[in-house]
């Protein structure tokens, strides 16, 4: 399975964008699905996650009031509406999906965002 994250681009701060990652080669409508970030120099970490029902989201403290995780199981698609933007939430965003407590079994290619201040 491969994930296709795409919606990245340069933003001026206070902006907005949104993410979008599908699959390619199988649904995966009953996974959890989520976005990691990674910026220059740093360890990547947890943005948001969403249950396969879309009943559960989870943030990180960093995005929470300001990114929002959606997801359309008919596409097996999952967005992240990111506004607010500040110059450090700069970073390449990557996709993942799967399931359990490590529910990282699937990785997408990531897409840079880049917010100018």
């Amino acid at each position: 399975v491969q994930l296709q994250a795409s919606g990245g681009g340069l933003v001026q701060a206070g902006g907005s964008l949104r993410l979008s990652c599908a699959p390619s080669g199988r649904t995966l409508s009953n996974y959890i699905m989520g976005w990691f970030r990674q910026a220059p120099g740093k360890e990547r970490e947890f943005v948001a996650r969403i249950v396969r029902s879309g009943g559960s989201t989870l943030y990180a403290d960093s995005v929470k009031d300001r990114f929002t995780i959606s997801r359309d199981n008919a596409k097996s698609t999952v967005y992240l509406q990111m506004d607010s933007l500040k110059s450090e939430d700069t970073a390449v965003y990557y996709c993942a999906a799967g399931r359990g407590t490590n529910w990282t079994d699937y990785w997408g290619q990531g897409t840079q965002v880049t917010v100018s201040s």
